[in-house]
């Protein structure tokens, strides 16, 4: 029984080295330490991804929906600046990178945030098609940096980082999705008129060529990554 336990332990261990979360928010120049930013997920220990596109978890992928927003800070950053999150292993699964962003009424540490048709894109890393097959250049790192939008209006918001590891994505419901959302307070916007608005869950069907796709074996026509979502708002 003792063996057995302790073969369970080190599977386990396996499991979980073998994904990742995104707990730490990069702004103003740091990394913050884990979940002081980004609301705490329920993978904080597993690192188990989530696969259910439908699912009302799949927005920020909260340990406790309710109590989650509440306990975690906001960050004050200004438009046009960089920001990102870092991960706590490297993103070695090949896969897509993206980041959205939502207005957060009533407030960024609310748990209405974001429960609308509010979220947009600012920034996106798609693998690259070339000499017939797919390449994934940020394969190698454990953190992802992009820009807010400098046309962003002053106000809070979440930053939802995401992305959508494709090395088992050949059937439905085998694509895994590592997200994290930071809580921002946005300062010295402009007037831009982000868009376009999708809802989170709803932004995917699952469907999706950028989704479901067998990335070891692309059809001899194939066209090249097709990017899931909406469109990038650049401000």
């Amino acid at each position: 029984m003792k063996t057995f336990l302790a073969a369970l332990a080190v599977v386990a261990a396996q499991l979980a080295a073998a994904h990742y979360t995104l707990p730490d928010l990069i702004a103003n120049g740091e990394t913050a330490a884990d979940w002081v930013y980004v609301r705490t997920t329920q993978n904080h220990y597993s690192n188990a991804p989530i696969t259910d596109v439908n699912s009302t978890e799949f927005r920020c992928y909260e340990l406790d929906m309710n109590a989650t927003p509440g306990q975690t800070s906001v960050a004050t950053v200004q438009a046009g600046s960089t920001i990102g999150f870092k991960a706590d292993n490297d993103f070695y699964h090949p896969g897509y990178f993206s980041a959205y962003m939502t207005p957060a009424s009533p407030a960024a540490n609310s748990p209405e945030a974001g429960t609308g048709q509010t979220w947009f894109k600012i920034w996106e890393d798609p693998p690259v098609f070339e000499n017939g097959q797919l390449v994934f250049p940020s394969q190698t790192i454990d953190q992802i940096t992009f820009t807010i939008p400098s046309s962003l209006p002053s106000g809070q918001y979440l930053v939802r980082g995401e992305q959508i590891a494709l090395h088992v994505a050949s059937s439905v419901g085998g694509a895994q999705f590592y997200i994290g959302c930071a809580q921002l307070n946005v300062v010295n916007g402009g007037d831009g008129t982000p868009g376009p608005l999708v809802s989170i869950p709803g932004v995917y069907t699952g469907y999706e060529p950028g989704i479901l796709i067998n990335i070891y074996d692309l059809p001899a026509d194939y066209p090249g990554y097709t990017s899931p979502g909406p469109a990038v708002w650049r401000g």
